[in-house]
């Protein structure tokens, strides 16, 4: 009984004390480990059964073509008798305290307790062993605790991970995140933070180094930073290439990369070597979406020389997060270059807007209300949200910079914040309060915080244009003194930085837990893990469980579901998430993508917007098309026409970029005949305004079509991206044909008229 050495198990213990009369081993432990029950009871969110509820049971069923030995061996089992055997099991202390130790809470064990009761009762043939135990116990030659070992081995067959718990912490464990580099834990890395405000000079005396260096990396926030230094690269004569997730630009015209790289925080390479690297942006680590970014960038860059470019708030943690790696930080500060002042009085009015004004709104509503109202008053407006696409920013930017234009006003939301230079005398915040998504992945309103408040003021009188002091100011004068409290302090310190995990992590979870899903793994992966909490956060997985949902009936391998989930689309967009799942099904299909195949799905050629939904529409299918063309650089051969999708979207900014310049006249199509009686809540971020979508076809000119479209099922095609504007065109057509060819004062025709539309559509 001792075989396994002089060390006595708490199994040995129990056995010797019912040898000698005791009570049964279940009860031994029972008593034995009373306290620890209850300590174990309250461990935390990994034994409660909202983390049990994680794990989807495996059903167990038994085999119909089993021989039924056991009957054969003892005789046939009683089914009641069975029932009551089984029930008295369950209802007993210590097999729950039993199952406890073996990683089966009450959820998990009520679960398995269900599956194995059924699996006994409807079986025609139990497992040899277990049929001679329960009838060993019914004759009363054994004890109902006898069960448990076949109940555990039914539960481990429904609850894999039961098995491998273990291994899924290990997996799990993200304590040492720099261990996971160890290119860069190979060099002695020089780290040089530039802290200062906006319009400082920080990152211009780092981007001066990069140029200089024999070779070097820029990892910007944004597609328009990272372009904005390719450019400038090239025209200083340092040779300097482009690598964005949807866009390969080489320097050279043979194609041979390029000694500097400048790239979007997510594609920087942590395994070539460099002299220089700049990661530009460095508090955006506390992003709860995209933070892990620049925590991999900053871990696991292979460069000599490391400049970080950011907030002052950042430089704490970052410390922090080089002494885990034995890094030293050099830090240099830097003031602000020209002047900004508060103003002591709101702007109150459209009526007082100045040449140089910026006004910053924090949604679409606000936008277009106050360009519309800017614009009544005489003055010509740029306008700049982050729905658009980057060639119609520019060409926003450059027509409200030029001083020979005639546009001296720019509405535009935070996405000023950061990646355009703007020649901005004063901004004007219309609202402090911006809708935000905290870490639960939940909408909230909040005012803005400190940080926003000077990236966005800071915009002011930037240096080297023709204003060397900035103002800032509130529309309302009730935040005025709000404005003045936020711009009154310093940033808010940084205190931990982004994780998110890797697809490898992922596929040795699918490995132990073949059966789950993606999403289901992700939840499992953020619950179980191991996290620095004094350093890292998990960041917010929501929008990657929301694809992996979207296209968990699609059979796809797991690395391309991994990477399909890690897409950069907006989900607030519904025309952007069915060609997604368009994109996923024809991939399964092993069918290429050909832009024949593209141009029917989006309905290509478009023409000129002529309302507000038909913008919203082209920004959709904008997007569609990046969409496509980050694909293609990860499937390139199902994903084939990248370079005549390129052509198409230069096509489609020109036509938005007409849309933006005439969005008074949008506004005012839009708004032709608009229904007061509709009360449908619909988020203006997603699809504009209400009355935007329901107005649609109101604006038309032609005089003899049929009113149609009225109705909320057509509005809510149009707001879901289900049915297009060219789509409904030639609905429009058909449904004229219909109307000629049938007499008008027919009651008939009146009754039939709906059912032809159902047919059409």
């Amino acid at each position: 009984m001792f075989s396994s050495g002089s060390k006595l198990t708490l199994r040995s213990l129990s056995l010797i004390h019912a040898a000698k009369g005791g009570v049964s081993f279940c009860k031994f432990r029972y008593k034995w480990h009373r306290n620890f029950v209850a300590c174990s009871q309250c461990r935390g969110k990994k034994d409660d059964a909202n983390f049990s509820s994680l794990f989807i049971p495996v059903p167990v069923t038994p085999n119909p073509d089993d021989i039924n030995v056991g009957a054969e061996l003892t005789g046939a089992l009683n089914k009641s008798d069975l029932l009551k055997v089984l029930n008295k099991f369950y209802q007993k202390k210590e097999i729950k305290l039993l199952a406890l130790e073996n990683g089966l809470d009450n959820y998990l064990l009520h679960q398995a307790y269900v599956s194995f009761r059924r699996y006994c009762l409807e079986a025609e043939a139990l497992p040899v062993d277990l049929h001679v135990v329960v009838s060993d116990i019914l004759q009363g030659a054994g004890h109902v605790d006898d069960i448990f070992p076949y109940f555990l081995r039914h539960a481990r067959q429904m609850f894999p991970h039961l098995e491998c718990m273990d291994d899924l912490k290990k997996i799990s464990d993200l304590r040492s995140p720099a261990n996971w580099y160890p290119g860069a834990r190979t060099l002695t890395r020089k780290i040089i933070f530039h802290a200062g405000p906006t319009n400082s000079g920080k990152t211009f005396h780092a981007l001066e180094r990069f140029l200089n260096s024999k070779s070097g990396v820029y990892c910007g926030p944004l597609k328009l930073l990272a372009s904005e230094v390719f450019n400038k690269s090239n025209e200083r004569g340092t040779p300097c290439d482009l690598v964005t997730g949807e866009e390969r630009k080489f320097s050279q015209s043979n194609g041979d990369p390029s000694s500097h790289v400048s790239c979007t925080v997510e594609m920087t390479s942590v395994n070539v070597p460099y002299e220089v690297a700049i990661i530009d942006e460095i508090q955006m680590m506390r992003d709860t979406g995209r933070g892990w970014a620049w925590t991999r960038a900053l871990l696991g860059v292979m460069a000599e020389e490391i400049h970080l470019c950011g907030e002052e708030g950042a430089v704490e943690l970052v410390r922090s997060l080089m002494s885990t790696t034995g890094e030293d930080v050099e830090v240099r500060k830097y003031k602000r270059l020209t002047d900004l002042e508060v103003e002591d009085s709101a702007m109150g009015s459209l009526e007082a807007v100045q040449p140089g004004d910026c006004i910053v709104c924090f949604s679409k509503h606000d936008i277009y209300s106050v360009s519309r109202g800017i614009e009544a008053k005489g003055h010509e407006v740029a306008v700049i949200y982050g729905g658009l696409p980057p060639g119609t920013k520019l060409a926003q930017a450059q027509k409200f910079n030029d001083p020979d234009n005639s546009c001296k006003v720019l509405v535009a939301t935070d996405a000023i914040g950061m990646g355009l230079n703007l020649s901005i005398r004063r901004v004007v915040f219309y609202s402090l309060i911006k809708p935000t998504v905290n870490e639960k992945g939940e909408k909230e309103m909040n005012t803005i915080s400190v940080s926003q408040a000077l990236q966005i003021a800071g915009r002011a009188g930037r240096y080297g244009t023709q204003y060397e002091k900035g103002f800032v100011t509130t529309f309302k004068p009730e935040d005025l003194n709000t404005l003045k409290n936020l711009l009154s302090q310093s940033p808010e310190p940084i205190v931990k930085a982004g994780l998110h995990p890797t697809a490898e992590q992922i596929e040795l979870y699918a490995y132990h837990l073949p059966n789950s899903t993606l999403s289901n793994l992700m939840d499992i992966f953020v619950t179980l893990c191991t996290v620095d909490d004094s350093l890292y956060f998990m960041c917010n997985i929501e929008d990657f469980k929301f694809l992996a949902d979207m296209i968990q009936h699609v059979p796809l391998p797991l690395r391309a579901r991994y990477v399909f989930c890690c897409a950069p689309i907006n989900r607030k967009l519904p025309f952007v998430c069915t060609m997604f799942l368009k994109f996923a099904r024809q991939y399964s299909r092993n069918e290429a993508l050909t832009l024949d195949w593209l141009c029917r799905n989006i309905g290509w050629p478009f023409a000129p917007p002529k309302t507000i939904i038909d913008l919203v529409h082209l920004e959709a299918v904008f997007d569609v098309l990046d969409l496509y063309l980050w694909f293609s650089y990860r499937f390139m051969d199902l994903f084939p026409a990248a370079s005549l999708v390129r052509d198409m979207q230069a096509e489609l900014d020109s036509m938005i970029q007409q849309g933006v310049f005439q969005l008074t006249r949008l506004l005012k199509n839009s708004e032709t005949g608009v229904s007061s009686g509709t009360s449908a809540a619909i988020d203006e971020e997603d699809f504009a305004i209400n009355r935007h979508k329901q107005s649609y076809l109101r604006g038309g000119k032609d005089t003899e079509m049929p009113q149609v479209g009225r109705g909320r099922l057509t509005e809510r095609l149009l707001a879901q991206g289900l049915l297009t504007p060219n789509m409904l065109q030639e609905l429009r057509r058909e449904w004229t044909q219909d109307d000629q060819s049938e007499p008008s004062d027919s009651p008939t025709s009146h009754t039939k008229k709906p059912r032809q539309k159902k047919k059409h559509k």
